[in-house]
């Protein structure tokens, strides 16, 4: 069962269960549409893409809760685009 977590990674803007502009990798490392489009569509934790991510249906919250942890670890985005060249 996915995560959903709460944040992305990069910017930290809050994404909710219901969001539509939130992305994962296959490790579930989640993004909002804005910095996966800097990020040039490659997960800086893996390498790997991203698909938006599923919309958990509201009542189905109680029995399968999103997660709460948030990841916020910033990219560096001049050194990611650099690795995406090389």
């Amino acid at each position: 069962m996915l995560q959903i977590r709460p944040t992305c990674e990069n910017c930290n803007k809050a994404l909710p269960f219901d969001a539509e502009d939130a992305h994962i990798c296959t490790f579930e490392c989640t993004f909002c549409s804005e910095c996966v489009e800097k990020l040039k569509q490659v997960c800086p934790n893996c390498g790997g893409g991203f698909e938006k991510r599923p919309i958990r249906p509201a009542h189905l919250l109680e029995k399968y809760p999103v997660s709460t942890e948030i990841v916020h670890k910033p990219v560096d985005l001049k050194k990611q685009l650099d690795n995406l060249k090389n």
